[in-house]
C-alpha cells in the first residue's frame, strides 16, 4: 500500500521516525508529498495522505510566505479533488509565525474541511476543534503523543548533587514563542539556580540577543546550536529538571515534555495540553496558569522555589517525580499502543 507521510523523516526529533517506524512494518510504503507529482502511475498508486504541521507558512520574507501558501493551496486542493483519503495531525493552537498567521489560518480551515480524519494529541485539542466546527466531530480521533523512552539511547543516571544548586534545563528549538527570555531573566535573580539552555536558536539575530541577555548572568549555560541525537541522554542526566515555559496562547502539545518524562525528568511547564491530559499525575509535575507576562514570572519564580525545597528536603524527590512520569507514559502513551491506533485508524479509512 503505497501512502504520503509528510514529512516522511525529521532530523529535529524522532517523533516522525515512531509514528512511521510501525506502518513500514505493516507494509505501507511511505513516500514524501513532494513527489505526489513525479508521474501520473504514482499518483494514482498513492491513496493515503497524511500531514503534519502543514500549516505552517515560512515567515522569513513576504515572497516566501506567498510561494509557500500558493503551493500548499494547489496541493491540498488537488488531493481533494482526487478523492485521496487524507489525515491531519493538529500539533499546534495555531501557528507560531505570526507575520503569516492569516494564509495558515486559511490552510488550517481547508484542512478542517477536507480531512477524512483529524488526528490530536490531547483532549484539550478536541475543544478547540468543536468550538471552532462541531460539524467535524465525527472526524477527530485521539491517538496520544508517543514515548520516547530510549530513543535517543538509554538514560544517564542522575548523579546526586547535596548542597550544588538546582539544576534547570531547557532543551529544543531555540525560538521567541517558548519566552526564552523571560526563563533567563527570572532565573537570573534567583541564587542558588543554575540553568542550561541547549538547543538551534531560530536565527543568528536571535542568538545575539540570547547571547548578549546572558552576559551578565553567571548562572546561565548557553549551549545554542543543534543537540546531537547521542548527546541527549547525558544531557538530561546531568540536570534535575526541566523547564519549558511555553506561550498558552499558541502551545498545545509538547513533545520536549514527553522527551523529559520519557528520560525520568519532572518538569516546570503551563499546563498546556499535553500536561491536562496528566492531571492524574500532577503531584509528580510542576505544572501552572497565567494570565499575563508579570504572573508568568511569577509562577516561573514559584514552581522553581517548590523545586529548590523539594530538592533540599530529599536529594532523589525530583529524580521520583521523573520516574513516576516515565511510568506514566509507558502505561499510557506507549510507541506500540500509538502505532497499533495509527494503524487501525488507517484501515478504517482504506475499507471505507
Amino acid at each position: 500500500m503505497d501512502i504520503i507521510f509528510n514529512p516522511p523523516v525529521n532530523t529535529e526529533n524522532k517523533y516522525i521516525q515512531i509514528m512511521v517506524d510501525p506502518l513500514r512494518q505493516e507494509g505501507y510504503h511511505i513516500h514524501e508529498l513532494d513527489g505526489l507529482f513525479s508521474s501520473w502511475k504514482h499518483f494514482r498508486r498513492v491513496r493515503l495522505i497524511h500531514l503534519n504541521w502543514f500549516e505552517n507558512i515560512d515567515d522569513s520574507s513576504i515572497f516566501k510566505g506567498f510561494k509557500s501558501f500558493f503551493r500548499k493551496i494547489i496541493v491540498l486542493t488537488t488531493i481533494h479533488l482526487s478523492g485521496k483519503k487524507l489525515v491531519w495531525t493538529m500539533h499546534n493552537r495555531m501557528t507560531h509565525e505570526k507575520k503569516t498567521g492569516k494564509m495558515s489560518g486559511f490552510l488550517t480551515n481547508r484542512l478542517l474541511a477536507w480531512s477524512d480524519a483529524i488526528i490530536i494529541h490531547c483532549e484539550l485539542s478536541r475543544q478547540l476543534l468543536l468550538e471552532k466546527s462541531p460539524s467535524i466531530a465525527h472526524k477527530i480521533h485521539h491517538i496520544p503523543h508517543p514515548d520516547f523512552v530510549d530513543s535517543y539511547g538509554p538514560a544517564k543516571p542522575t548523579v546526586p548533587t547535596s548542597g550544588q544548586p538546582l539544576r534547570l534545563l531547557f532543551v529544543g528549538a531555540v525560538k521567541p514563542y517558548k519566552n526564552i527570555e523571560l526563563l533567563m531573566e527570572t532565573v537570573g535573580d534567583i541564587e542558588g539556580i543554575s540553568l542550561t539552555i541547549a538547543g538551534k536558536p531560530k536565527d543568528d539575530t536571535y542568538k545575539k540577543s540570547l547571547v548578549q541577555l546572558a552576559g551578565n548572568r553567571p548562572n546561565i549555560n548557553l549551549q545554542l546550536e543543534f543537540i546531537p541525537d547521542r548527546l541527549l541522554p547525558e544531557l538530561l542526566g546531568d540536570a534535575d529538571l526541566v523547564v519549558l515555559p511555553y506561550d498558552l496562547n499558541s502551545s498545545l502539545n509538547s513533545g520536549t515534555v514527553m522527551l523529559a518524562f520519557s528520560y525520568h525528568k519532572t518538569v516546570v511547564c503551563p499546563e498546556i495540553g499535553t500536561l491536562v491530559d496528566m492531571q492524574e499525575a500532577k503531584e509528580n509535575f510542576f505544572g501552572y496558569r497565567y494570565r499575563d507576562l508579570a504572573e508568568h514570572r511569577q509562577m516561573i519564580k514559584r514552581a522553581i522555589g517548590k523545586a529548590r525545597a523539594l530538592k533540599k528536603q530529599d536529594e532523589t524527590a525530583l529524580e521520583g517525580m521523573g520516574k513516576f512520569m516515565q511510568a506514566h507514559v509507558l502505561r499510557h502513551q506507549s510507541k506500540a499502543l500509538v502505532g497499533n491506533r495509527l494503524k487501525q485508524l488507517y484501515a478504517k479509512l482504506l475499507t471505507s
